[in-house]
């Protein structure tokens, strides 16, 4: 059996979870704000030591790659770049909206299978991280970043298909889309404990990223702000 340690800093909530088997053997998350750095280590300790109690060797690490907040894909993939490199076991790279899409697929037996999903990441003012995936995950929109109107998704949504839009972006997306096949998921957060399917695939068909090299995936360029007070 592959065990796998997860880990997720897209977005505010900082996850990691040690896998196997389609199991969660350990999990520790934080929804309370943006402390990635503060609290990422301490999670990761908490499932090696789980490990290490149990006498389990980690296989793998896989790391939510984004899109997503610029400074919580860096100190995850950091972090899951130097513990890879020091057990010299292989990196796995999981789409942070591909992951969003499982986590919907998998919540509830009453998902059409027939439904499109659209995973929907905030990226500031009304622009949005984005893709759409059929049960599959075979892509029917490109990830991008998408400025939001009332003809977003117009193709997908004229295909008369159930729509399901979801994520910490789809809020933005109600103000703005009306259609009846339009239907809005609440509460869908990217975390590491929903890795495990994409993970175990990556794994299994020796599907890695380079521990060296590998980036996140941005879909568009960091831009500063200005500060809004002078010191």
């Amino acid at each position: 059996m592959a065990v796998i340690l997860n880990i997720d800093t897209t977005t505010a909530v900082c996850s990691a979870a040690l896998t196997a088997e389609g199991q969660i053997l350990e999990h520790a998350e934080c929804f309370e704000g943006r402390n990635h750095a503060a609290l990422l280590s301490a999670f990761i300790k908490k499932c090696l030591d789980f490990a290490a109690d149990r006498e389990l060797t980690l296989d793998a690490v896989a790391v939510s790659m984004g899109p997503g907040s610029y400074t919580g894909l860096r100190i995850g993939l950091s972090e899951a770049k130097g513990l890879a490199y020091a057990l010299k076991i292989p990196l796995i790279g999981v789409n942070t909206l591909e992951l969003m899409a499982t986590r919907v697929m998998f919540s509830t037996d009453d998902v059409d299978p027939d439904s499109i999903l659209v995973p929907m990441i905030d990226a500031r003012r009304m622009e949005v991280f984005t893709a759409a995936y059929d049960f599959g995950l075979n892509e029917l929109l490109a990830p991008q970043a998408l400025i939001l109107g009332p003809d977003s998704y117009a193709d997908l949504l004229a295909t008369g298909r159930p729509v399901l839009l979801f994520g910490d972006g789809s809020a933005k997306a109600a103000e703005v889309i009306q259609a009846p096949n339009a239907v809005f998921v609440p509460d869908v957060t990217p975390l590491a404990v929903d890795m495990v399917a994409l993970a175990e695939r990556d794994f299994s068909r020796r599907k890695f990223i380079d521990v060296a090299y590998s980036t996140p995936l941005y879909l568009k360029e960091f831009q500063a702000t200005k500060p809004r007070c002078k010191i």
